[in-house]
């Protein structure tokens, strides 16, 4: 059983010092009490910045306050506010902690640091649902899990409520720079380097980890970087996220107006209505979701193409793509041996191509080659652009993640109508104890589990995934990826197998 410890102050003499309370921790903020296990100790709802409401909403994160007395950390903060099943929303608009993980010794000596990142299609998700008491142990490494803004209130990008020079948006990924920043100034007293932090994410995350790699701001607040399966491609330029906010701001009852009003008008619509009111910039994997937008100061260039032009923080990254990406997208539909030849136009003049290279007899049901053609545009092929371009600024280490019987997420259909394989997010139990889903069931997806931990934790450590005992994992030079399967250790060539010659032809819808 968890126990929290009662707290005791060292002063005086060294020799009169009392022993020091692990569960009391002196942030610059004040001190926090968190909860001490004989493996780990871990600190919840942390604030990193003062609630986003009131005058506060849409402006980049402030201070948080301070205290005195001891806070209890001992359990999660409130998530953001996000839209539920059934159209019900959860959350709240006081929203910006993060959680912090040690080892129980942690404070003997500095150790490397994670900062996660959740998914989510930047409108749902929060750092609390990723416990990684399996990375903190085998990685002897400190975690920090993140909450930031979502949905309209992380991204709303309209210029009546602008902030630094005329920027627009981008609130959600300022929230996490804030806590990158808290990281380095607290961290140490957490028993963390702040000179060894590496940045992950999935999905989302993943696009934000894109954003920090090329972010001005974001330089030298982390020293490594992970991506797991992140369309970072679906970011928006400025000009799009303005007319998509302003058509919102229609939507929500507040119409063009002087700015002044306009800005009045936002700050004043209830919160709950933001929030159950869907902002959508562009599509990730045919879900409409808002996203950081490049071409102002804080994110001056796209990142896919600030990483070919060699833009990157040079840092050591490892990035990777699950086989199945889209079956996760496409378990609650219904697509018809009809509707196939049907979805291929939206490819235009290269729809016969695809037609031939993903040919309907192939596939088991129509929903599987569906699968197959969007696995591959949207996510396979722009990540393996992304492995070859990031090769420019550092040491990378990529991965396909092909476990064909990984356990589904929860909400998705159960059974599934058809095999899953491995879908987007399949990994991540894999890494972390989630909430509500299966941990990795047979001895050898246990035993894949093991690997992983050790591959991320060893890559948190030195910038290399490599460890004694572990199958060699080559570094990147253009082609091969590591397979992480329960039976195999091979390499594989991305670009090959998900038929990227094609893919580099036809833009991202």
């Amino acid at each position: 059983m968890a126990a929290v410890f009662s707290a005791v102050t060292a002063c005086g003499d060294e020799k009169d010092q009392q022993p020091t309370d692990a569960a009391v921790v002196q942030t610059r903020s004040g001190p926090v009490r968190g909860t001490v296990t004989a493996d780990e100790r871990a600190f919840s709802g942390i604030p990193y910045a003062a609630p986003p409401v009131g005058e506060l909403r849409w402006k980049p994160p402030a201070a948080p306050a301070v205290w005195s007395a001891e806070r209890d950390a001992t359990k999660p903060g409130a998530e953001c506010l996000q839209p539920e099943d059934a159209g019900r929303l959860t959350g709240s608009e006081d929203c910006l902690f993060l959680n912090v993980w040690t080892p129980s010794g942690a404070a003997d000596r500095k150790r490397p640091v994670l900062v996660w990142i959740h998914g989510g299609a930047f409108t749902t998700g929060s750092g609390s649902l990723y416990n990684p008491a399996r990375l903190v142990r085998t990685g002897d490494m400190v975690v920090v899990t993140i909450n930031y803004r979502l949905g309209a209130l992380g991204f709303l990008g309209h210029p009546a409520v602008a902030h630094e020079d005329g920027q627009v948006g981008n609130f959600g990924l300022l929230d996490q720079q804030a806590a990158l920043r808290w990281v380095r100034d607290n961290i140490a007293a957490f028993g963390g380097d702040p000179a060894k932090v590496t940045i992950a994410g999935e999905s989302a995350g993943a696009m934000s980890v894109c954003d920090h790699l090329v972010s001005p701001a974001s330089d030298r607040l982390f020293h490594g970087a992970i991506l797991q399966s992140g369309p970072c491609e679906m970011q928006t330029d400025r000009q799009t996220a303005v007319a998509k906010s302003e058509e919102y701001s229609a939507t929500i009852g507040c119409p063009d107006a002087d700015a002044a009003a306009v800005a009045r008008c936002l700050r004043a619509v209830p919160a709950e209505q933001v929030a159950a009111t869907p902002l959508h910039f562009t599509g990730e994997a045919g879900v409409g979701l808002p996203s950081p937008s490049y071409g102002q100061p804080l994110l001056p260039d796209d990142p896919m193409v600030a990483f070919r032009d060699g833009k990157a923080a040079k840092v050591p990254v490892l990035i990777g793509v699950n086989r199945d990406e889209y079956t996760y997208f496409v378990a609650g539909q219904t697509i018809t041996a009809q509707q196939y030849p049907d979805l291929l136009k939206m490819f235009g003049p290269q729809a016969d191509a695809v037609t031939a290279q993903y040919p309907l007899d192939r596939y088991a049901q129509p929903e599987l080659a569906w699968s197959a053609v969007m696995t591959d545009h949207v996510f396979a092929c722009p990540i393996a652009d992304n492995t070859k371009s990031l090769t420019r600024t550092g040491p990378v280490y990529a991965y396909e993640f092909a476990d064909p019987d990984a356990a589904p997420l929860p909400g998705l259909p159960s059974p599934p109508p058809f095999p899953l394989g491995a879908a987007h997010g399949f990994e991540l139990p894999y890494l972390f104890d989630l909430d509500r889903t299966p941990s990795p069931a047979t001895s050898a997806q246990q035993a894949l589990s093991d690997k992983m931990i050790r591959y991320w934790s060893a890559f948190v450590h030195t910038g290399d995934p490599n460890a004694n005992g572990l199958p060699h994992w080559p570094r990147h030079t253009g082609d091969q990826s590591l397979v992480l399967h329960p039976d195999t250790a091979t390499t594989t060539n991305i670009h090959e197998t998900h038929h990227c010659a094609l893919w580099t032809q036809i833009p991202t819808p």
